[in-house]
């Protein structure tokens, strides 16, 4: 027997906790009777939409309030609908594929009910198709999927992850990511940026996306801290509900979408902000009560909101996938919640579920999800699925139920009056896009969320009059200051004419500086001729990332080799004030480059409109501000690297800044240098993706040159195999000892390689991931040029590239896939050398980068 609410909360939750997640997790009001708790009833939902729980669902649970999904007009919509549907047809629209694995011919063979476009998937594999590109695909898929032979003519449905703005769209607008959006403490902003990120969906005819993520970080290692907008429940309860009236309307659940919304799913269902050690999939090892009152805080408001879908998470909670997890998807989410809508896993989950495969897995399905996210699998779950149900081992009934919470979404959600993609009023009017009224929404948002961390002696707000020098590699960079999920699925490849109507920090600042006649100049390594600048403003930060790319064992933002914090002591030993905008996805120890700089900026992840971020920092010609700033952290600022979990309100709680911190141009005096202790013992980061870039090899890894009497280490400089077979040598390639070059002499095998401990390259392998090296050729190879990775230089798989390298003398990026590896055998959990290249014949090649990278539709698998 489950324990009562009232006692699990004592036991369980932090008293200071406590009030708060009750206050905004639309707890059950609890009646005692004889000392047990018990909740008050809930009205009655039709019998074939949920029956009665088969378990006792502890009262921890919320009840939540009726948002109006359900009613008798829709219901017999559906009764008719399902009465003409064949039993392959029910089935297909419980699966869901993604665009890079099936055509739209596909759809006129298999009834299947949704597609995506994954986060590395677009219109003929060209992450950068136009939107017009967008729009006739979304077209071909849906009157494809009417073409199948049937007395019913259901719509197909297109998601896709639209996190911050339809981020997939070449000219969209990118909001900034959520992390920096609850530094705003502004509701209504977040229900406003929906509408836009909604609106401009609505113009390339996408129907649903993957979002609000509601997940209430807990350890900001996690790689997705930055979907998250606080560490506490209470915040994420405020804005949850606010977004999804934002993309659905306001009454898109009870009277339905109307057109310029669309559909929302709140995800991930449950527990991913809490697995232990920040891992992306991995466990929450923790009590029901916790993950009830604090992880569960986003799903009332989304569900009393009306959002037509939730997406069950990838990871566990105490040690079961969520994915499989009937008491949590069907007892609490649907019956408890009262959740009418459907559930979707996300992207092959099921096949982490124990006993499934990625093309089998009735355990899901009995469990409560009711759409399988199968992007690559989806023939498989198809098929097997349909024998499941004609063999009884899924029951008609669960089936039924599946289908009719699609189909309720579907009519809810407009599809069946809409029309095609093409043919709907809003559809392609692409002046529209990015239009100055909805960036305007973005640039109060970029506004908002920045927080002021430090500003000794009122440097800021500069003058706009000033000599404003801006340095950093983010100054220039929109990709940088967008983050992951842009564009591509890792945010990486992205230039500023990719964003077409957006702004970098260093375009908004040189207007604004130039509107009040003073100047700013750009130059990323802050060197400058002539005249010192007034001031520097110097723009740092995190390269994008996505999902468990982004997971760090700590939160030290630059170990070892702090080249940023360099740049800044550059600048201050040349006398000049310093600006620092720092661009992450979470708080990190930066006790370093705060103590260097005189300001600090916490900008997070601000996306497209970098204008915002001028607009504070710049005054006007006297100095005087334009704009204070109102961002308060939303998350609590590490006072040392490894001090993670650190939340409001636990034991031990002793942050650099704590929650809710943030100054203001009111707020006077300095702050005090801080201990640059990191608290690590030079432990440092595992870098597992980095080898080679910006002319030095990346710790913790070290780089050989091998042969038959053995191997050297070294980097700078010359450095010879034993034997002399092959040799490297240090060049400038674009920038000065930028680059490397590599000459095989042909007298036997020579091996250039990268190695350092083993390390898990497992989920690396399993997403769209690759290894790239970005090299120049003056001629041709001879002879087989073998790409190996490996536990060592003895164990190990490759591949002949030599057909794949250009060789024109200009540089180009060759990338493969890592799960070509996989394919061949190799075991990606022991990974020692990551990146090798071999030769017996005469080769000569300049490289300046070798890391993993995102398949951006550029990977391959060599033949």
């Amino acid at each position: 027997m489950r324990k009562s609410m009232k006692g699990a909360l004592k036991a369980s939750v932090p008293a200071g906790l406590l009030l708060t997640a009750l206050a905004t997790s639309g707890c059950v009001t609890i009646i005692e009777s004889k000392g047990k708790a018990e909740p008050t009833p809930v009205a009655a939902t039709p019998a074939e939409v949920a029956k009665p729980a088969a378990v006792e669902v502890n009262p921890v649970w919320p009840t939540t309030k009726d948002a109006g999904l359900i009613d008798a007009d829709v219901e017999a919509k559906i009764d008719a609908l399902m009465a003409d549907m064949t039993l392959e047809e029910k089935v297909g629209q419980t699966v869901q594929a993604d665009i890079s694995a099936i055509k739209p011919e596909d759809l006129k063979t298999y009834p299947l009910g949704s597609i995506l476009a994954g986060g590395n998937s677009a219109p003929g594999g060209n992450e950068r198709a136009t939107p017009q590109q967008w729009l006739d695909l979304a077209d071909a898929y849906w009157r494809a999927s009417l073409e199948y032979p049937s007395k019913t003519k259901i719509p197909l449905l297109f998601g896709i992850d639209a996190v911050h703005g339809h981020s997939n769209l070449v000219g969209a607008i990118i909001f900034p990511h959520n992390v920096g959006l609850g530094a705003t403490r502004n509701p209504q902003l977040m229900k406003d940026i929906a509408r836009v990120t909604a609106y401009e969906m609505s113009l390339a005819g996408v129907d649903w996306t993957f979002a609000p993520t509601v997940a209430v970080s807990r350890d900001k290692r996690w790689g997705r801290a930055y979907e998250s907008y606080s560490e506490n429940p209470a915040d994420v309860a405020a804005y949850a509900g606010k977004v999804v009236e934002g993309l659905q309307g306001d009454t898109g659940g009870d009277e339905g979408i109307k057109p310029g919304h669309i559909m929302a799913s709140a995800k991930h269902f449950l527990g991913d902000g809490g697995t232990l050690n920040g891992k992306d999939q991995g466990d929450a090892q923790i009590s029901e009560e916790e993950l009830a009152t604090i992880h569960n805080a986003g799903y009332p408001p989304s569900i009393e909101a009306g959002a037509l879908s939730v997406m069950a998470s990838f990871s566990s909670w105490n040690g079961e996938k969520l994915t499989g997890s009937k008491y949590l998807l069907t007892d609490v989410l649907k019956h408890r919640m009262g959740f009418n809508g459907f559930v979707v896993s996300d992207w092959n989950a099921q096949g982490q579920v124990p006993g499934c495969t990625t093309t089998s897995c009735p355990q899901a399905f009995n469990a409560g999800i009711d759409m399988f996210m199968a992007p690559d699998s989806w023939k498989g779950i198809y098929e097997n699925t349909l024998a499941q149900v004609k063999s009884g081992e899924i029951s008609e009934d669960r089936l039924n139920d599946a289908v009719r919470r699609i189909l309720r979404a579907k009519i809810k959600g407009g599809l069946f009056t809409l029309g095609a993609p093409k043919d709907r009023p809003m559809a392609g009017h692409w002046e529209n896009l990015g239009k100055a009224e909805n960036r305007a929404v973005a640039r109060q948002a970029v506004r908002e969320s920045l927080v002021l961390l430090k500003n000794n002696g009122s440097l800021l707000p500069l003058k706009g009059g000033a000599t404003v020098l801006v340095a950093g590699d983010g100054a220039d960079n929109i990709g940088k200051q967008s983050g992951g999920w842009t564009i591509t699925w890792q945010g990486t490849g992205n230039a500023n004419s990719d964003f077409p109507n957006g702004q970098s920090i260093f375009g908004g600042i040189s207007d604004a500086v130039k509107a009040s006649g003073g100047k700013a100049t750009l130059s990323v390594d802050g060197t400058f001729k002539g005249k010192k600048p007034d001031v520097a403003i110097v723009v740092i930060g995190e390269d994008p990332y996505a999902e468990f790319q982004g997971d760090r064992p700590n939160l030290d933002y630059q170990s070892g080799d702090r080249k940023d914090l360099a740049l800044i002591k550059k600048l201050k030993k040349a006398g000049i004030p310093v600006v620092t905008v720092f661009l992450s996805g979470r708080p990190m120890w930066v006790n370093p480059e705060i103590n260097a700089s005189d300001a600090f900026v916490a900008a997070f992840l601000p996306g497209s409109e970098g204008g915002g971020v001028a607009d504070v920092l710049i005054g006007d010609k006297a100095g005087k501000a334009r704009n204070d700033f109102k961002g308060k952290l939303s998350f609590s600022w590490p006072k040392f690297a490894n001090q993670q979990p650190l939340n409001l309100n636990t034991p031990g709680y002793d942050p650099l800044f704590a929650y809710g911190y943030g100054l203001t141009y009111a707020d006077k005096g300095d702050l005090l240098p801080l201990s640059e202790d990191s608290g690590l013992k030079d432990a440092g980061v595992v870098n597992v993706d980095t080898y080679f870039n910006a002319g030095r090899v990346r710790a913790p890894w070290k780089f050989y040159l091998a042969d038959a009497d053995g191997a050297v280490a070294g980097d700078h400089g010359t450095i010879k195999s034993p034997k002399g077979v092959v040799t490297q040598a240090t060049v400038d390639a674009g920038a000065q000892e930028n680059g490397r070059l590599l000459t095989f002499t042909g007298q036997g095998k020579g091996e250039a390689y990268f190695a350092s401990d083993v390390v898990d390259l497992s989920r690396q392998s399993t997403g769209e991931l690759a290894i790239s090296i970005t090299y120049k050729l003056d001629a041709a190879p001879t002879g087989p040029v073998l790409l190996a990775l490996g536990r060592d230089r003895f164990v190990f798989q490759e591949m002949n590239v030599a057909s794949l390298l250009k060789a024109d003398g200009q540089f180009h990026t060759l990338k493969v896939k890592l799960n070509c590896f996989a394919a061949i055998g190799q075991n990606m959990a022991q990974i020692g050398m990551p990146f090798a290249l071999r030769s017996e014949k005469p080769l000569k090649l300049t490289y300046t980068a070798v890391k993993l990278a995102s398949n951006e539709g550029d990977a391959v698998c060599p033949k």
